[in-house]
């Protein structure tokens, strides 16, 4: 069993604020982890305190007293405040801003919340040069079997080297992401009923919660239903006017509802890459799940499981500093397709794609391959596999998934 102890954020966390005493921002999905990381972080600095926004007695402390926070300092141990679920409260920003601003002794910061955390704030209340965000991700691949995370500039050469022992857990690992997700809880119970149930509870929770807390929609019972439709639809282009169809609503709302899907981590959205692509699509993109449990059909569900590790990659990467890492894909007007592009610095650093079971290249490199300023490429199988194939001056590997996904985030 895999123990909810250790999450790869927590060096950069003590890396980039805790040395320096600056605020903690950790984001991400609702059960993804967020709290048992805080508290195991508590309770290794033995010096501290929790709290969260549903305590009615921190609600009053916070909004008449915040200084009455902090928890006490015996000895040279720096004390670490964790605040969890803050942004609930409407000045939140500002009230932490005075807490920081008027600290009398060095105490570290930690703010979690399962919305995302827009900390960017205009005018005096600002909250820049106080605070470094993150994003915490649920498990994937290399969370399970390393402690740490590779460099971007060493992940090519350790992929197409092969240099990582492979782990014969790996492929047990990849089975269950594919049957109970990636989410802490069903992984670890690892029973196909409690999963289910748990799923559907997540889901309501998300919705009928998290969304409420940031919006005014007045239906959220027709979110749900937006919500039940999405599964289908991942792997493909996403057509606005279709769903709108579907739904019976306008172009405008429909665009609404996803960006606070997006904001509640219920999905996540991949565009379509077209710099220097003749005919490429330039405005359709891809939906995909932070949950991808709840995808029935096996190959989509795989393609999104590939989805969120190369996402968890970017953002771990672009906020330990090494870059700014996105995530595209590449389609052009014929329907040739990879189905994914990791983008450093704006320029193309390595196209992914993903296959079920065909270990043959798929023709789509040939168009793609020229096109881009990267000479190598990845593309994933279901089964285990691990052979190259070069393509002039281009090489694209072809891999196993349970292998290869130790070499990202």
């Amino acid at each position: 069993m895999v123990s909810m102890r250790h999450r790869h954020l927590k060096n950069a966390i003590e890396e980039f604020c805790f040395a320096d005493h600056k605020i903690a921002m950790v984001s991400g999905p609702r059960q993804c982890g967020k709290t048992t990381f805080a508290k195991m972080l508590l309770g290794e600095r033995s010096e501290g305190r929790y709290f969260n926004w549903d305590d009615a007695e921190f609600r009053r402390l916070w909004v008449r007293t915040p200084s009455a926070l902090i928890p006490p300092q015996q000895g040279k141990i720096v004390p670490l405040l964790v605040l969890d679920e803050i942004h609930k409260e409407r000045f939140w920003k500002r009230n932490l801003k005075g807490l920081y601003d008027t600290l009398q002794r060095p105490c570290d910061i930690l703010v979690t919340g399962s919305a995302r955390l827009d900390i960017y704030r205009r005018g005096s209340d600002s909250m820049m040069g106080r605070y470094f965000p993150f994003r915490l991700h649920p498990f994937s691949m290399r969370e399970l079997n390393y402690r740490d995370v590779l460099r971007p500039d060493d992940v090519l050469q350790a992929l197409f080297t092969r240099s990582l022992r492979p782990e014969k857990s790996s492929l047990k690992h990849l089975d269950d992401f594919m049957a109970f997700g990636p989410f802490p809880e069903p992984f670890l119970k690892q029973d196909a009923r409690y999963a289910g149930r748990w799923r559907q509870v997540h889901s309501q929770a998300v919705i009928r919660e998290d969304l409420r807390d940031i919006s005014r929609l007045p239906d959220l019972g027709r979110v749900e239903l937006l919500a039940a439709l999405l599964p289908e639809r991942v792997g493909s282009i996403f057509s606005l006017k279709s769903m709108t169809e579907d739904m019976e609503i306008s172009f405008d709302v429909l665009k609404r509802w996803l960006t606070y899907l997006k904001a509640v981590y219920y999905i996540f959205e991949i565009k379509p890459y077209s710099r220097k692509i003749p005919r490429s699509l330039r405005r359709e993109g891809k939906v995909y799940l932070w949950d991808y449990g709840a995808i029935r059909n096996e190959a989509a569900r795989f393609e999104n499981l590939v989805a969120l590790h190369l996402l968890k990659t970017c953002h771990f990467w672009t906020d330990t500093g090494e870059g700014v890492f996105d995530l595209f894909f590449l389609r052009n007007k014929e329907k040739q397709e990879i189905d994914f592009l990791i983008v450093r610095d704006d320029e193309p650093w390595l196209p992914v794609e993903v296959k079920m079971s065909d270990a043959d290249v798929s023709p789509n490199w040939r168009k793609f391959a020229p096109m881009l300023p990267c000479r190598r490429g990845l593309q994933l199988i279901r089964k285990a596999e691990w052979k190259p194939h070069d393509f002039g001056d281009s090489q694209v590997l072809v891999a196993g998934a349970a292998e290869a996904l130790n070499y990202f985030a």
